[in-house]
């Protein structure tokens, strides 16, 4: 079995490098299956070749490389908006997901979501649905399906939108992994949108990495006038914005044309 694999700089060659299972596993793991990336083409790139080039601020949590599956051009066309929130969401939540996504899919922006139950998954699917583009940035490597019941879903993306992790095939996964890929997330979207999230939740951290980036935080209306919340207020203090309607998010991303200029 091979995989095919590219890397994205420019400055290597361009053609694409067959390599083996056993090539692309860590050395720990070349015992194990991958049966979910039969027939898929695995790219590595920077995230400089996704995003053009970093600032220092940028720089400072960026990963070295990347792993990516997909069908999206690179560098990453814009604008993208990450749509993220609790697993355990609620029906109003799912719904305020799914509006606010046909929202952006309506002004041909990009759903990036974290794959993962609830309010993630929401966005992914509707985006899908509504026949827009959908980035998934992963805390596990794209050889693992988490969770269990997004095994078609991440199929999906991967050979018709885009996965990405920073973590190499078959590394074993760790709780703080998603912290990590919370992070990349922020750096990959234009903007981020918190639907629904408790105190704990860990949208919450891509809500301070994207505050310390300096990019547009929105939280929606229904969690900023939850007075058992603590956070919205506190993000607030600190400059995200509440989104009391989807259409006001329009006014606060980058067009194409701008994010063309800036690369």
């Amino acid at each position: 079995m091979s995989y095919r694999y590219k890397r994205g700089s420019e400055q290597e060659d361009k053609k694409d490098r067959i390599i083996t299972l056993n090539e692309l596993l860590i050395p720990s793991l070349k015992e194990r299956v991958m049966k979910p990336l039969e027939g898929t083409k695995i790219y590595t790139y920077t995230l400089e070749d996704l995003l053009g080039p970093l600032n220092d601020v940028e720089k400072k949590y960026a990963q070295k490389e990347l792993y990516i599956s997909g069908t999206l051009p690179i560098p990453l066309p814009g604008p993208r908006l990450s749509v993220i929130g609790s697993r355990e969401a609620s029906d109003e939540g799912l719904k305020a997901a799914a509006t606010i996504v046909k929202v952006l899919v309506k002004n041909d922006a990009i759903v990036v979501s974290g794959l993962a139950k609830g309010i993630d998954t929401m966005a992914h699917r509707t985006a899908i649905e509504e026949g827009g583009y959908t980035i998934a940035v992963l805390g596990t490597p794209l050889n693992k399906i988490y969770p269990k019941e997004n095994s078609s879903l991440q199929d999906y993306i991967m050979r018709n939108h885009l996965a990405i992790s920073q973590f190499p095939i078959g590394y074993p996964t760790r709780p703080r992994d998603f912290v990590i890929r919370n992070r990349t997330m922020a750096l990959i979207s234009d903007a981020s949108i918190i639907v629904e999230a408790g105190d704990s939740s860990g949208s919450l951290h891509q809500g301070w990495e994207a505050l310390r980036l300096g990019r547009p935080l929105f939280i929606w209306k229904a969690i900023v006038n939850n007075s058992s919340l603590k956070w919205p207020k506190k993000m607030i203090e600190y400059g995200a914005l509440e989104l009391n309607d989807p259409e006001e998010i329009i006014d606060h991303i980058p067009t194409q044309e701008i994010l063309n200029l800036a690369m």
